[in-house]
């Protein structure tokens, strides 16, 4: 097959993902918010976009930008049958978590990661920032070949790594070290904050931690909260740090769940001083919903979740992500960024057709991971898409569709989504 990098499209896109420099276009969407569209392409980018009448007769095809994965987990990625937790807790996910990580070999995580790869870009993913298990005798292995994957995968699927360790790490001479690695490569400084132990760290280590990754221009990525107690006990306690010692690289705050079994005036006031730090925020409902308040032969009544509209509503960021791909903290997970949205949005009650509910899988997430396309549709924007065969934001709810792939104006779909065709994007 012969890859090519132009072409055009006649399908529906969310209202809310259009922009275009000429003012005189406009754009009438429907009752979901989908606006018929023409695009045309060239090497690569968008080189028109018009807007179509209504009345127009489409296939039932909806174009949206491809999409973002803000957190997983690919070092552990497909562990579950060699990692199982059946018990379902956090406690066991964390006891099945540590034995594996230090049995694993570089050729176990380069499979896991490369199989990784390879699903994302077949769904639909564009980026994915992933944090990595790199404290123990196999961090080294991990980290090194997710830098390898990193860079291999450039120009086509991004990959951001964060490196999770114990906050106390990053006091130590070794932890000083690796950050500067963590750094040379793009990456973030990770760890856990105020988990479902309710443990708190040290502030001097979280100061450590905080300085360090200032110093270093390093961005910062914590599970923070991840617990049904304690709400947002790690939170307060990161937010009363920034107060005394402000930090100019960004943060983002992983989980966030426990913020949620606040009462409403404390939400409201934790949520606006998180913004005014400049705080960005990932919700996993899908882990989190897995894990958290589990108690045998009890349904919870109460899921913690981070609160993405009230965090939305006071100006911060909100991403959505899958988290855990079949590891012992989620059997389930695919890398399906529709997938995720059709379990995640009932959870939440996001609704795709209001421009809040479809940012945190789109123009949020992009902006949280600093990527330099934001995920709008407009002229001179990479022609990277997914189309779907669907003629209604139902149909994709209700089951993940099949799709074509567009990477800088090259189709990948079941038919030609090959080695040879992989590796020649990669060689672009």
């Amino acid at each position: 097959m012969t890859l090519t990098s132009k072409g055009t499209i006649e399908a529906w896109a969310p209202r809310g993902l259009i922009s275009s420099k000429r003012d005189c276009l406009k754009f009438i969407a429907n009752a979901e918010g989908l606006c018929p569209l023409r695009i045309e392409w060239e090497d690569g980018l968008i080189t028109q976009l018009n807007s179509m009448p209504t009345e127009a007769v489409l296939q039932n095809q909806i174009l949206l930008p491809r999409l973002i994965e803000p957190h997983a987990h690919l070092d552990k990625a497909f562990t579950w049958p060699s990692a199982i937790n059946c018990v379902g807790t956090y406690e066991a996910a964390l006891s099945a978590n540590l034995k594996e990580h230090q049995s694993r070999s570089q050729e176990d995580v380069l499979r896991r990661g490369e199989r990784s790869m390879r699903l994302a870009l077949k769904n639909g993913v564009r980026a994915i920032r992933s944090h990595v298990d790199s404290l123990g005798a196999m961090a080294e292995i991990s980290w090194e070949q997710m830098v390898a994957l990193q860079q291999k995968w450039q120009g086509v699927l991004a990959l951001q790594l964060v490196a999770l360790v114990p906050i106390g790490f990053w006091s130590s001479s070794e932890g000083e070290q690796f950050a500067r690695r963590v750094a040379n490569v793009g990456g973030l400084i990770g760890g856990v904050l105020g988990a479902s132990s309710g443990r708190l760290e040290s502030l001097h280590d979280l100061r450590n931690m905080l300085r360090l990754a200032d110093d270093l221009g390093c961005g910062i990525d914590l599970h923070i909260d991840e617990s049904d107690k304690d709400p947002a006990v790690g939170l307060r306690q990161l937010i009363n740090l920034l107060d005394e010692m402000p930090i100019s690289v960004p943060i983002t705050c992983s989980h966030a769940s426990s913020m949620s079994l606040l009462s409403a005036k404390a939400l409201l006031h934790l949520a606006e001083k998180s913004s005014k730090h400049d705080l960005r925020f990932i919700a996993l409902p899908l882990t989190n919903g897995w894990l958290l308040a589990r108690e045998a032969g009890s349904t919870p009544l109460k899921r913690p979740l981070a609160p993405i509209e009230q965090l939305q509503r006071v100006g911060a960021l909100v991403a959505i992500g899958g988290d855990n791909v079949q590891d012992p903290w989620f059997p389930a997970g695919n890398l399906d960024p529709l997938s995720l949205m059709g379990f995640s949005m009932p959870l939440a009650q996001l609704a795709p057709w209001k421009r809040l509910g479809l940012a945190p899988f789109t123009t949020a997430a992009s902006h949280l991971m600093d990527l330099s396309w934001d995920g709008t549709i407009q002229e001179g924007c990479p022609a990277d898409f997914i189309l779907v065969e669907a003629g209604s934001w139902a149909e994709i709810l209700s089951t993940p569709p099949s799709r074509q792939v567009f990477v800088n104006g090259i189709c990948l779909d079941d038919q030609n989504f090959t080695d040879s065709n992989l590796n020649s994007m990669l060689a672009l």
